[in-house]
């Protein structure tokens, strides 16, 4: 249930957002050459094929990084070697559990802008997991399941509460290449907070069932992020592609929106 505090919280951080000067603008970031994207939990590479091509027709370069989702710092490693192999500024996109490594390796100094989708935004050194706990626990939660150190979300949680807004076909394919994770993934914590010096952009999906609305809602008014709303699932990468592309566009100092 949704108390007053977290409530009142939220309608704070997202009214400080849009009424602070240093809220992120298309005309205050550097223009990209690469974007980077990396994926989240239940999730591999693919699952951002529906915006890849839009921002390739904008003549970005762009590569989505195969997150082992084994520890963090392998995924931090995975994500720094991709950065390293980029010629020039370079956006780096998170989605779900990602954020972690967006705000992280985000510090890199190629990296001209930081987004993220409906994903993690930690400060640095901060549980993410006892500030979650502030907000009412999504329902997806309780779908997770390990076969020891490897969790997984059920099928019903998965197209119910991660995949929720989008044709069950396509959702029943996703769940089929679902990654495991390591149970490790969910204690990590950063060492850096990329959102605090890099300008920021934020999707937040109001119909989330996988983090809660409000939290993200808080941690896009907290870095002062150019914010977007989408009635989207989780998955708005997949279920809003068009959007989470211009939002991309955008950060990389290309606002203009493309075919």
């Amino acid at each position: 249930m949704l108390t007053r505090r977290t409530l009142n919280r939220s309608l704070a951080a997202v009214t400080a957002a849009a009424l602070l000067p240093g809220s992120s603008r298309a005309e205050d970031v550097p223009r990209a050459r690469n974007v980077v994207l990396v994926h989240g939990l239940f999730a591999d590479g693919s699952c951002w094929s529906e915006v890849i091509p839009r921002l390739q027709a904008a003549g970005l370069t762009v590569t989505s990084v195969q997150n082992p989702l084994t520890t963090f710092d392998e995924a931090l490693a995975a994500t720094q070697r991709v950065l390293a192999r980029q010629e020039g500024s370079t956006v780096l996109v998170g989605h779900s559990f990602s954020g972690m490594i967006v705000t992280e390796a985000g510090a890199d100094p190629k990296v001209s802008a930081v987004v993220y989708v409906a994903a993690r935004a930690p400060d640095a050194g901060e549980d993410y997991t006892a500030l979650a706990k502030t907000y009412p626990t999504p329902p997806a939660s309780a779908g997770i399941v390990f076969d020891g150190d490897e969790g997984r979300l059920t099928e019903a949680a998965f197209l119910r509460d991660f995949a929720g807004d989008l044709p069950p076909e396509r959702a029943k394919v996703l769940f089929a290449v679902q990654q495991p994770f390591r149970r490790g993934l969910l204690t990590a914590r950063t060492t850096q907070a990329a959102w605090r010096s890099k300008p920021s952009f934020y999707a937040v999906s109001t119909e989330d069932r996988t983090i809660n609305p409000d939290l993200q809602r808080f941690m896009a008014g907290r870095m002062k992020a150019r914010t977007i709303e989408l009635a989207a699932s989780h998955l708005a990468l997949i279920s809003q592609p068009q959007a989470i592309a211009d939002l991309i566009l955008e950060a990389a100092g290309q606002p203009q929106r493309r075919p």
